[in-house]
């Protein structure tokens, strides 16, 4: 049953655009942009062209065109959502460092969808059904870019949410999927089979049964609904009540025109029809988020029913394909608020302090990094890696624990303490028998592994080779005042120590800092001796300290 007007409790997509723009992270292109060879190559650019990760923005295109000149009168937002994290910080309304708490709340404290009447969803403003769909108010009338062009063998809708229903439970999921454009009344899907998704695993349902599978597909909504959409959730659980957490209000949906399902009620456009279970039909090529063009394969096929509208919608693309992107970003706090929930609240991990996702070119699955403290016991350590290993089938290839002086995000930290904190035959495990999960599908052999990897420190270590803090940061502001390029510090900046300093190593330290360097000097020539072999380190012989 329907209920009276609620008030939203969260941004639509037309507030975003206007918090972006108030903040400065909005680039609006007013030209002519054809958005089969133009727009994607465009914002691709601030991802590809030594552009700061800050430096990104957003981008809404109001004058769309394609390679024949039609003009489209809704407009499209990329990287609108998740172009960079202050984007995405904006999308869902919380601080950045607050937000794996968030989703935690959220995931055990779900908040019920609320049903309004259809009279009142500005979703369904415009409603296009029967001929209407094949006289230039079909799928063609909305301007889905092509997201690889040269590649792409059509459009795709990106940012595309398919909402399916368990027969049996009557419990929705919404899944981000990639949509074909083939016919103006017919839309690809590719669900993720790799991933068991409630898309595909209702498929299989609706197949058993030997009937179409009602399907709604949003594109363009409010913020919120996508970051919720992008999670991996239980089967028994439903997106949009845990979206209501996070967004601190229920989410108002409302009954679709022809299928048995409920929409978001303040989305853009909603495309309803029933998915075939019968056949399947080729689909792509198309490039991936795994940084490869997915070959063509067979998948399934919407039968479109219905389009509704709002009268002023805009439409999102989401810039995919090699990471970072908008979506790699989009899913990356989801993805690790997940998994650290996964292992801290679930299993209870020891020591455990964050779960990181490596971004750049691996798009988040592959390459997971564990973050711990340096009292962390050992076997706390490798519970959580195997841990990682088990947690989904398709995740964590290479699954690194770190402790908290590296940061996880950066590769070249990750090599480093790879190179210098693991002895291979003692702190390496390789787990056979994986699944390949999301990327090209070897033709050769479609076993995989995971490679369990103990990065954290065993023993004291001497300091970091760095300059110490405050000297790093009086340096700072001389850079400033000499007017050079603003400085984006990655750790390690400064140097710090890891055990192995003493006293006595600092009073030569400070004495060198305060040029008496000489006295050193003069101390260290009366510790001369011909007992040793030469690179013998004075904490390795017990008669002697190590300064003065």
């Amino acid at each position: 049953m329907s209920a009276p007007e609620t008030k939203r409790g969260y941004r639509d997509l037309h507030e975003h655009i206007a918090a972006l723009r108030e903040a400065g992270l909005l680039v609006e292109v007013d030209r002519p942009i054809n958005k089969d060879t133009e727009m994607h190559p465009l914002v691709r650019w601030q991802y590809r062209g030594g552009i700061a990760e800050k430096d990104r923005k957003a981008f809404l295109f109001t004058n769309v065109i394609d390679s024949k000149g039609r003009k489209f009168d809704i407009p499209v937002l990329v990287c609108g959502l998740g172009g960079n994290p202050a984007i995405y910080e904006v999308g869902i309304g919380h601080p950045l460092d607050q937000v794996k708490d968030l989703w935690s709340r959220a995931l055990s404290n779900p908040v019920a969808p609320v049903i309004i009447a259809g009279t009142e969803a500005p979703c369904q403003e415009l409603v296009f059904q029967g001929a209407a769909l094949l006289d230039g108010h079909g799928l063609d009338d909305i301007p889905v870019p092509i997201s690889t062009p040269g590649w792409d063998n059509a459009p795709y809708t990106s940012s595309s949410h398919f909402i399916t229903k368990d027969p049996d439970t009557g419990i929705q999921n919404v899944g981000n999927y990639r949509g074909q454009i083939k016919a103006p009344d017919r839309l690809g899907m590719n669900t993720s089979v790799e991933l068991r998704t409630g898309g595909y695993l209702h498929w299989l349902k609706w197949k058993a049964r030997g009937e179409p599978m009602p399907c709604a597909v949003v594109v363009g909504c409010p913020p919120i609904v996508s970051y919720g959409a992008v999670q991996k959730m239980p089967e028994d659980q439903d997106e949009m009540a845990v979206t209501g957490a996070l967004a601190g209000a229920p989410i108002r949906m409302v009954a679709a025109k022809t299928v048995d399902l409920l929409v978001p009620a303040d989305a853009e456009v909603v495309i309803e029809g029933f998915v075939d279970t019968e056949y399947l039909e080729p689909e792509a090529p198309f490039g991936e988020s795994h940084g490869y063009i997915n070959l063509c394969e067979y998948n399934g096929f919407l039968d479109v029913t219905t389009i509704t509208r709002r009268k002023d919608a805009v439409i999102t693309s989401w810039m995919s394909q090699v990471a970072p992107s908008e979506s790699s970003v989009i899913r990356r706090f989801a993805f690790e608020a997940a998994q650290t929930r996964y292992l801290r609240d679930n299993l209870g991990i020891q020591g455990l302090i964050a779960v990181k996702a490596h971004e750049n070119l691996t798009s988040l699955q592959r390459v997971v990094a564990i973050v711990f403290e340096r009292s962390a016991p050992r076997t706390e350590i490798w519970r959580a890696l195997y841990a990682m290993a088990a947690f989904r089938q398709a995740e964590g290839k290479w699954i690194i624990a770190v402790n908290d002086d590296i940061d996880p995000g950066n590769g070249d930290a990750l090599f480093w303490v790879m190179s210098y904190r693991v002895r291979p035959q003692r702190d390496v495990e390789i787990l056979k028998n994986k699944h390949e999960g999301h990327g090209p599908r070897s033709q050769v052999d479609s076993a995989d592994a995971a490679v369990l990897i103990d990065a954290t420190l065993k023993e004291s270590y001497p300091p970091v080779a760095m300059p110490k803090r405050e000297f790093m940061e009086a340096a700072a502001k001389i850079w400033d005042e000499l007017g050079l390029p603003a400085l984006e510090p990655e750790m390690p900046w400064y140097g710090y120590d890891l055990g192995e300093w003493n006293e006595d190593f600092e009073r030569m330290a400070q004495r060198a800092v305060r040029s008496e360097y000489w006295e050193t000097g003069k101390i260290f020539a009366q510790r001369r001796r011909k007992d040793v072999a030469m690179n013998t380190e004075i904490r390795s012989l017990k008669d002697e300290d190590d300064g003065d």
